[in-house]
C-alpha cells in the first residue's frame, strides 16, 4: 500500500514538470517556423503562385475553424474566362448562406485586380452583418485593397489584408 501510495503522489508531482516541458516544445517550434515563400516573378508560374498563397494563408489561419481558398489560374491561361466565372460563383454561393464564425475565406492569385473583382462579386448580394465572425483575407496588391475592403464591410466580415510583396 505505501509503494501504491508513493508511486501516485511521484507521478501527480512529475505531471506539472511534463506539462512544462510539452510547453517549451510548442513555444520551440513556433521560433523555427519556416521562412516567408516570395512572391513569384512571374505571372504565369501557377505552381509558384499557388505555393505562395498557401503560405500566406498558413500565416494567417490563427483562430480559423475552417478554411475556403478562392483562386484564380495564371492570367492568360487557357479557360481562364471560365475558371474565372466559376470561381465568382462558388464564391458568391458561399457568401449567401451566411458565414460560421471561424471561417476564414482566403483570396489570391497572380492577378490581384481580378482577385478583387472577385471579391466585389462574391459580396454584392451579402446581407447586412450575415457574416460576422468571419474572416476575409485578401492577398494582394495595395491599389486593390480599398474596394475590396470596401466590399466586405457591410457583410459584418472582419476584412484582412496581406500585400502581395
Amino acid at each position: 500500500m505505501k509503494t501504491t501510495t508513493r508511486l501516485l503522489l511521484l507521478a501527480v508531482l512529475a505531471l506539472p514538470v511534463l506539462a512544462a516541458c510539452k510547453k517549451d516544445e510548442g513555444t520551440q517550434t513556433a521560433q523555427t517556423s519556416k521562412p516567408a515563400v516570395a512572391k513569384p516573378a512571374s505571372p504565369t508560374d501557377e505552381n509558384a503562385w499557388n505555393a505562395y498563397i498557401t503560405d500566406q494563408v498558413t500565416r494567417h489561419l490563427e483562430g480559423a475553424t475552417s478554411t475556403f481558398a478562392y483562386t484564380l489560374p495564371a492570367p492568360g491561361s487557357e479557360g481562364y474566362d471560365d475558371s474565372f466565372q466559376r470561381a465568382v460563383d462558388k464564391a458568391k454561393e458561399d457568401v449567401s448562406r451566411g458565414g460560421v464564425e471561424g471561417t476564414l475565406m482566403a483570396f489570391g492569385s497572380a492577378d490581384s485586380a481580378k482577385t478583387a473583382d472577385m471579391i466585389v462579386a462574391a459580396f454584392n448580394g451579402a446581407g447586412v452583418d450575415t457574416m460576422k465572425g468571419v474572416r476575409v483575407l485578401f492577398i494582394g496588391d495595395a491599389a486593390d485593397k480599398d474596394r475590396a475592403e470596401a466590399a466586405v464591410k457591410p457583410s459584418g466580415a472582419k476584412f484582412e489584408f496581406a500585400e502581395a510583396k
